[in-house]
């Protein structure tokens, strides 16, 4: 007896992982973005046409970044920036990261967060990775935001690169990680606006920490060879 005969219905054919949604239309706040990664990531956004705001704990500090940035990034304190948003980036320095979180919780209800922060220590040998009680920045922020979506991405891209005007493309990948498929999704298509940027899931967020950890690597790599390294998966 076939599957027909039996009268079950066919199995739907398994979506392409990379059909992935247009995201262009989306608002993108980032948390942190007078700092070097979030400019970096504020400019690339924006220079590939996303509506983007920066947020500061000063607004006029937000707002003078916005205007060295250009491409109509805009500035503003860090609950306007993340009220403001559909897509909010979390930039901030690591021991800033809780405190930001625990004060934005309620602006950030409903939205989806992508943090890209690195918990790292630094001593006379160099970077070395740091671990939350939580088990990672990403899930310290899922722990601390119960009303979001919280993702993790972006935890590997060079600021000096991001912020060169004369690179036009930013060629490496971006492991993303998420519990929701349409979540990461969504990160993954952002990631792809970027020329020569792609995203590709990595996990659910109890992997963020080995994502975010490696950042102490790429540290030792960049030392070491005068770099500013990325990352490329390969047969994806």
């Amino acid at each position: 007896m076939t599957t027909n005969d039996s009268g079950s219905a066919p199995k739907p054919p398994a979506k392409d992982p990379w059909d992935l949604p247009d995201v262009s239309g989306l608002t993108v706040g980032v948390l942190g973005g007078t700092g070097p990664q979030g400019r970096g990531l504020a400019y690339r956004f924006a220079r590939a046409g996303q509506k983007v705001v920066i947020g500061s704990r000063a607004a006029d500090r937000a707002e003078a970044a916005a205007a060295e940035l250009g491409h109509g990034v805009e500035g503003a304190d860090n609950a306007e920036c993340a009220r403001r948003s559909d897509i909010v980036i979390v930039a901030v320095p690591w021991d800033g990261h809780a405190g930001t979180l625990e004060s934005l919780r309620e602006e950030l209800a409903g939205k989806l967060v992508v943090d890209c922060v690195n918990p790292l220590g630094f001593d006379k040998k160099g970077a070395y990775a740091l671990k939350p009680e939580e088990g990672s920045a990403a899930e310290q922020a899922a722990a601390l935001l119960p009303d979001s979506r919280v993702t993790a991405a972006f935890h590997h891209l060079s600021a000096v690169l991001l912020q060169d005007e004369a690179i036009e493309e930013i060629d490496t990948d971006v492991m993303v990680l998420g519990e929701a498929r349409a979540d990461t999704d969504t990160v993954q298509a952002l990631a792809s606006r970027v020329p020569g940027m792609r995203g590709v899931f990595a996990g659910r967020l109890r992997n963020a920490h080995q994502v975010e950890s490696l950042v102490a690597n790429l540290i030792s790599v960049n030392r070491r060879y005068k770099a500013h390294a990325g990352l490329r998966t390969t047969d994806v």
